[in-house]
């Protein structure tokens, strides 16, 4: 359906659009979780990701940010990817014997969170008291209020701006003004190709706005790491911004892997020495003058237990301490914060993070956003509020923001900033088109597609392979072996338990083909990938049961297209499940979601679906068709 959202509206109009979308959005959402807390049972949640049941509440302490928080362990052994991550509020609940819950009345936030482990931010001693004299405790997701009151004050402020640079970005990024470009002599970047200097060259001409239009396998993340490095030789500080904590991780690695100084508000997506370095917690412990502070805020603690005992004259002596640690520690931390500050040539956060308490009054001259694609248009705004110039990087053509309400995404809620701009500004716009990923055969029906033919392998993947003789590219066909599709419900979608079974009987022979010593030797990697969670879950536990591919669990992946945005491995597996003999294929017809899954694989794709339920589409037929000639023409 047509979005409600046009270019000719002006920018003002436009702006009470999406906080109109927006608002729908959220009371949508909204409605979905009160729903879903009252009606749906510990074990939907489970398995949806949005709760841990049971846990167990272990050593409570206090950070190195003065936050007093909770270790919290996932007691059952299930390999379901949650939704919990840093910043996302949390309650906690018990489950008596016969069913029933009782929450308590208290909310916390999540600080950290891997597979069965999370750290959370907790309102005080007595809420942690509460929870350790809970049996059997759980832990699931909160509504989101934060994140939404800060959308909607981040449209509030674009759309009040008058006489500043965020009233001049409003009008070009979403009006008719013309973005300016200096005129200066291009830099030569010989480590990078063609397309990706060119658009570093730009971004150093932009004056307003530049983006990077990054296609799979394409080194959007590498011209942009570039591009970072260049603007600090020009400005002294940067911030740097995706919709995801991955996104961020990612590429705040890759800057700090090229030597630049980065400092990540928030905490990261996943823990190790390296990712830890660079994170504002971290670098803000290890100040010299931190212990000293630790010592001051400990008997800030102390004096407060102890204020109310003793004698008049005890307790004014107390209350004097009191008011001298609290100015000191003020003090100090005001003092580490500037020196992290000062030393740091990157900020690096997600969009909602660009919102924290440590960045009030912070400005910049460039952002960057990168994954500018996924994020919504309201997020987007919460960081350029800080900058003087916005450098967008993504690919519209993959997966769009994730908005629940049908009726919002319709709207025009789906569309991003940078579709917008990329409509608008094609002058701004720098497309990479050499990809480094996949092989020739593979690429060339996306590229024809969604990239009007213009995307071209590099010579070193162009004809990669793993076997020799082997068809790079394959579809296998069920629509003779009588599978049908299963619908499970609204989250998990459809199950085709008879094509998965037949994708694994297919990995195993291919595995075999290849030979198991030379896959561990060779770490040759295999992702399985389908649109719908149950089939995920399912292909999950069959391998997981499977004697024959336990040596190489490590290199097998599992995951929902989402999970694989932003990934690659040598091998994948698609599974379509959809069979049906109405041709009904859903949110299959979202053709972003089926480019994200063919684009994954470097040397072998094998798709497997029911020919005649998804050729009724045009892109699948096209794309059946592709393969049979290019599998035709193989083997002539």
């Amino acid at each position: 359906m047509e979005s409600s959202i046009n270019k000719n509206s002006s920018p003002a109009t436009h702006l009470l659009q999406q906080e109109a979308l927006l608002r729908q959005e959220y009371e949508y959402e909204k409605q979905e979780y009160e729903r879903q807390a009252e009606t749906m049972g510990v074990a939907r949640k489970v398995k949806r990701g949005m709760c841990w049941f049971p846990v167990s509440a272990g050593r409570s302490y206090y950070n190195s940010l003065n936050q007093l928080v909770l270790e919290i362990t996932r007691t059952e052994d299930i390999e379901i990817e949650h939704l919990f991550e840093f910043g996302r509020p949390i309650c906690f609940f018990s489950q008596s014997a016969d069913g029933g819950i009782r929450f308590l009345p208290f909310t916390a936030t999540v600080s950290y969170a891997d597979d069965t482990r999370m750290v959370a931010i907790m309102p005080g001693t007595s809420a942690i008291t509460e929870l350790q004299a809970v049996d059997r405790p759980g832990v699931q997701l909160y509504f989101d209020e934060t994140t939404y009151r800060t959308m909607f004050e981040a449209l509030a402020d674009v759309r009040r701006a008058n006489g500043n640079r965020l009233a001049e970005l409003r009008e070009l990024l979403l009006g008719n003004v013309k973005p300016g470009f200096r005129e200066l002599h291009p830099v030569r970047f010989p480590w990078l190709n063609a397309t990706q200097e060119s658009a570093v060259n730009k971004i150093l001409c932009a004056r307003d706005v530049a983006v990077v239009h990054g296609p799979p396998g394409t080194g959007k993340t590498t011209t942009l790491v570039e591009a970072v490095y260049e603007v600090l030789h020009r400005e002294p500080q940067v911030l740097v911004c995706a919709q995801s904590n991955t996104a961020v991780d990612w590429i705040s690695e890759q800057l700090v892997d090229r030597g630049v100084s980065v400092l990540r508000i928030g905490n990261p997506s996943r823990v190790d020495d390296k990712m830890l370095s660079f994170t504002y917690e971290r670098r803000f412990e290890n100040h010299p003058s931190y212990p000293e502070l630790w010592a001051i805020r400990k008997a800030i603690r102390e004096t407060v237990g102890n204020r109310r005992r003793g004698s008049y004259a005890e307790r004014e002596s107390a209350r004097n301490r009191l008011s001298r640690l609290r100015d000191r520690s003020t003090q100090l931390e005001m003092q580490i914060n500037a020196d992290l500050f000062a030393s740091a040539h990157v900020i690096a956060s997600t969009l909602v993070g660009s919102n924290h308490r440590l960045l009030n009054g912070f400005k910049c001259g460039t952002l960057f956003i990168d994954e500018a694609a996924q994020a919504m248009e309201a997020a987007c705004w919460i960081a350029i509020r800080k900058a003087d110039r916005v450098v967008l990087a993504g690919d519209h053509c993959q997966l769009p923001p994730t908005i629940k309400c049908i009726e919002a995404a319709r709207g025009g809620l789906d569309k991003t900033l940078m579709e917008q701009v990329v409509e608008r500004h094609p002058s701004a716009v720098s497309l990479l088109t050499i990809q480094y990923r996949m092989s020739k055969s593979i690429m060339e029906f996306p590229s024809r597609w969604f990239y009007g033919g213009r995307l071209e392998a590099a010579p070193q993947v162009n004809y990669r392979g793993i076997l020799d003789w082997d068809t790079p590219i394959t579809w296998i066909d069920t629509s003779e072996q009588d599978f049908k599709e299963e619908f499970v419900g609204d989250t998990f979608g459809r199950i085709n338990r008879d094509e998965a079974e037949l994708l694994l009987s297919e990995l195993e022979a291919y595995i075999k083909h290849i030979g198991g010593h030379r896959i561990l030797d060779e770490r040759i990697s295999f992702g399985i990938i389908s649109p719908y969670r149950a089939q995920v879950q399912y292909l999950r536990s069959r391998l997981r049961s499977a004697a024959f591919f336990r040596p190489y669990r490590s290199l097998l992946t599992v995951h929902t297209v989402d999970g694989f945005q932003g990934q690659e491995r040598d091998v994948i597996f698609i599974s379509l499940v959809r069979a049906n003999e109405q041709g009904d294929i859903g949110f299959l017809r979202d053709l972003r979601r089926m480019n994200v899954a063919i684009t994954r694989a470097r040397m072998k794709l094998v798709i497997l679906g029911d020919a005649q339920t998804m050729q009724r589409h045009r892109f699948y037929r096209e794309l059946l068709q592709y393969i049979r000639t290019v599998t035709g023409e193989l083997q002539m």
